[in-house]
């Protein structure tokens, strides 16, 4: 027997703004107004309209709305980070700064290639996002790509910026301050410091601050140990520290390293000589690369950039200038954190 019952819509077949406003009882012009925030009517007729196409799942056509505001709502990102240590963190805070704007983020690995670096730039030009966020491995180094006198707005984060730009980046010297401060009031006295090559600006703002706590604490300073950004190295280091090859005189009580990986190495050369970390000897990392800091034993504790916080950031600015707003260039420092853990617990009463 043959059925009146039209046949059932495919779960495939989108929703279309005339479903909307029929079920609603509008027109297709107000429906379209009521979505967008225009339009004069009263806000029980928006609200009803709004819950009606939340109900039946209407998506708008995103093509159709990038053409009437004249804005594409994707945002690229650019980095030659290739394992992802410092970007894909980075990239998170700024999805989740972008995230209620209805902006999306796509990511482009240019890796140390000029060459590539352009050809996303142009990719991204040409289907029209409405900014770029740049991002790197180091904050010294520009990436491989010119970005200047482009017609949509541009961004540094963790990386170093073009004159006249806006950067966001993590306060390296702050962030060295809080771990040796916190060895202090843990009552250490003959704290080491063991980094990675001099070429790294970051070395040397960290090494500075190194400095400049221990000086205020009236404790002796001692030359930072510059080596790699290797676990060996941290081996190494703690065979100079300990077998008088440093040119130090009492052995540490602390260790303070330039990155997760050397305060590794350190834990583990030290536990190799029976030293007990952090009875005898304390150590503090950098970084806060949780796979590395949460596995070692005992686990790390460590200076976090904050590069998620970091991100949203540097999203929030970017939105602000594709919306118009205008923002003074420069740099802004954000403060890093410590991660208290146990190759370093807390100082007494903390």
């Amino acid at each position: 027997m043959a059925s009146d019952a039209p046949p059932p819509v495919s779960a495939k077949t989108p929703v279309t703004l005339r479903e909307v406003a029929a079920m609603a009882g509008v027109s297709v012009a107000t429906a379209s107004k009521a979505l967008n925030g225009q339009g004069r009517m009263t806000a029980q007729t928006r609200e009803r309209i709004r819950e009606t196409a939340q109900r039946l799942g209407f998506r708008p056509n995103s093509l159709a709305q990038s053409l009437l505001r004249k804005r594409s709502f994707t945002v690229g990102l650019l980095t030659n980070d290739t394992y992802g240590r410092f970007s894909l963190p980075l990239m998170a805070g700024v999805s989740d700064a972008l995230v209620d704007a209805g902006v999306s983020v796509f990511l482009c690995n240019v890796e140390d290639d000029q060459r590539l670096g352009q050809l996303h730039v142009e990719a991204m030009l040409d289907k029209r996002v409405d900014g770029i966020i740049a991002t790197g491995k180091r904050i010294d180094r520009h990436l491989p790509v010119d970005l200047a006198n482009l017609r949509i707005p541009v961004i540094y984060a963790f990386t170093q910026p073009d004159p006249d730009a806006i950067g966001f980046v993590s306060d390296d010297a702050g962030g060295a301050r809080l771990a040796v401060e916190h060895f202090c009031a843990q009552g250490r006295r003959r704290i080491a410091h063991v980094s990675g090559p001099a070429s790294f600006g970051v070395v040397h703002e960290r090494a500075r601050a190194y400095r400049e706590v221990l000086t205020e604490h009236g404790l002796p300073v001692a030359e930072p140990l510059l080596g790699h950004w290797s676990e060996a190295w941290g081996h190494e280091a703690v065979a100079r520290l300990f077998d008088g090859k440093s040119g130090r005189g009492e052995k540490p009580d602390a260790v303070f390293c330039g990155n997760d990986q050397i305060a590794r190495g350190v834990i583990d050369a030290l536990r190799e000589r029976g030293v007990s970390v952090p009875g005898d000897v304390g150590v503090i990392g950098f970084d806060n690369w949780e796979i590395v800091a949460e596995a070692t034993r005992p686990p790390l504790t460590s200076v976090d950039m904050n590069l998620s916080a970091l991100g949203r950031e540097a999203g929030l600015a970017l939105l602000s200038l594709v919306g118009g707003q205008p923002a003074a260039p420069g740099i802004r420092k954000l403060p890093c954190r410590l991660v208290v853990r146990q190759s370093c617990g807390r100082p007494p009463g903390g």
